[in-house]
């Protein structure tokens, strides 16, 4: 653990890629596989589950460090992090270890099932012989929620550098439905052929946002359009007569779309597709809160998929015949991947994902400002040469969304951040005009600079009207500008509608409250919006 914990420091410490790079490589020379095996997941995003609650840890950290319990939640507060308060406030080691990272997460892991005095004992007497950043990493892994400034891609490169095996290859092999409990580091990282699992899907290349206009990117004839649907990013992957579906979060999606498993038997072994599981009726697309009434079901009945069918909108051909087909360029891949679904009948389950024709950058523009008329969030960019990536790169791919949806709301309540933002209010609830009255409808917490919430915690703290723990009801005088990208009715919420992906766009200090917006207008982009 000291090594692993000396690590995190190393790198909370730097925002210098090389220099992350180097620390991670030069931690992997020095321990053991257990524990590269163990960093590896952590970084790759699978972390232990959380095995003791929160809870119970402030109560057993403000015990053991002879202070007030409301004097621990206050300090928490301030800290802004509870793993930070807690190895802050405890007293000096009585002791040292030596045990390294894979001990620790199997002593973590060992906590699950164990009774609550059984809990505390073990966790105070780890603790007691570990010192602060120890202790810190020790609550992170105890509490499911370890995270360090390392990206998997910036992991990825240091274990290359460790291992000098390509980048490309590493990041396909850590693909899958993988644990350290069921792998070796040998058999993960150092094994020749990352295929054989014959499920395992390859890494998604990601596009970046292209923020100017295209004309910056090259001649228009060099490129490909297609428009950017709201589903989920998905891989659909035939080997050996058997499909798998894989979403872009590294999850076997295979058994909650059983529409898909006749393409075992419709499109011809080692073929990889990528592209957008889509929720598609009557010849268009329905909205991604209707997608999401099927996501967390166990039980995917015949009544939710006669609801909300589903489609597999291809854009891209990864694998053909068993062959890794990312290094051709993409004309060609899209040039096999058309005459693969012209030649196979998948009964309407796989649909190509069409181009969007044009010959100037203006009329792309024209086609992105109409892209909610398609149910679309806008168009995707690819140069025809281009090569399928890991990871999100720039040049090649670029997402070019339609203009956000905005409206001005008015700040009802507020509450503190977390990390380094813990003693500034950034989480806010915001409401719109109903006659004399205010409605909530959305919170946000992003979109203004350090500066602004400096200036609104200060404003915060001078016009609260009331307390409610953590949150603050204020003076209802401050309107903001409130960018969504989507707008779906809620029952569950008192406004009747829910927002997707909603952040504050600016502060609107010219405009009183009488010029927010109201319930109505909320309502009336919902009848626009959903057509």
């Amino acid at each position: 653990m000291k090594q692993f914990a000396e690590l995190f420091t190393r790198l909370d410490q730097t925002t210098k890629i090389n220099t992350k790079v180097e620390e991670l490589a030069r931690y992997f020379t020095a321990v053991d596989d257990a524990d590269r095996l163990w960093t590896v997941a952590i970084l790759s995003h699978r972390r232990p589950k959380r095995t003791v609650n929160t809870t119970l840890l402030r109560h057993w950290a403000a015990e053991m460090a002879n202070i007030p319990l409301w004097l621990f939640e206050e300090s928490y507060h301030v800290v802004g992090d509870l793993s930070e308060a807690i190895a802050l406030s405890l007293p000096k080691p009585e002791g040292t270890n030596d045990n390294g990272l894979s001990y620790w997460i199997d002593y973590v892991k060992s906590l699950d099932k164990k009774e609550e005095e059984e809990k505390k004992e073990k966790v105070t007497a780890a603790w007691r012989q570990m010192n602060y950043t120890e202790r810190l990493v020790f609550n992170k892994l105890i509490m499911g929620g370890f995270r360090v400034g390392v990206s998997q891609k910036l992991m990825v490169r240091a274990l290359a550098k460790y291992t000098e095996i390509d980048e490309n290859t590493l990041a396909h092999r850590l693909m899958g439905d993988w644990t350290p409990d069921d792998t070796t580091f040998e058999d993960l990282i150092l094994t020749k052929d990352p295929l054989e699992d014959i499920s395992k899907p390859y890494p998604f290349y990601l596009a970046y946002a292209l923020e100017d206009h295209p004309a910056d990117i090259g001649p228009p004839s060099e490129w490909i359009a297609e428009r950017k649907w709201d589903g989920i990013r998905g891989q659909v992957i035939v080997r050996k007569d058997e499909l798998f579906v894989w979403s872009r979060g590294e999850e076997l999606v295979t058994d909650k779309f059983p529409e898909f498993h006749p393409l075992a038997e419709q499109l011809p072994n080692g073929t990889v597709i990528d592209g957008e599981i889509l929720p598609y009726k009557d010849g268009q697309p329905l909205t991604f809160n209707e997608l999401q009434t099927r996501i967390g079901r166990k039980n995917v009945t015949k009544k939710i998929r006669e609801r909300v069918p589903v489609v597999v909108v291809a854009y891209d051909l990864l694998e053909w015949e068993g062959e890794d087909w990312r290094e051709k360029p993409m004309k060609e891949r899209r040039q096999q991947l058309e005459q693969l679904l012209d030649q196979v009948d998948t009964d309407g389950i796989v649909m190509l994902s069409e181009t969007v024709p044009f010959k100037a950058w203006e009329e792309l523009e024209e086609e992105r400002r109409n892209a909610r008329q398609y149910h679309s969030e806008g168009l995707m960019l690819k140069h025809k040469d281009s090569v399928y990536r890991a990871g999100r790169r720039k040049g090649d791919w670029w997402k070019w969304k339609v203009d956000p949806l905005t409206i001005d709301a008015v700040m009802i309540y507020a509450q503190r951040g977390h990390g380094r933002r813990a003693n500034l209010f950034t989480d806010f609830t915001f409401a719109v005009r109903d006659g004399e009255a205010l409605v909530p409808f959305t919170k946000a917490y992003s979109g203004l600079t350090d500066a602004e919430f400096r200036t609104i915690t200060a404003w915060v703290r001078r016009n609260t009207q009331e307390r409610f723990g953590p949150v603050r009801q204020v003076r209802p005088e401050q309107v903001f500008e409130i960018a969504f990208e989507g707008i779906q009715e809620s029952p569950r919420h008192k406004s009747g509608v829910a927002l997707r992906f909603p952040r504050i766009q600016r502060w609107r200090k010219d405009k009183p409250i009488r010029e927010a917006n109201t319930l109505e207008h909320l309502h009336d982009m919902l009848k626009v919006y959903e057509g």
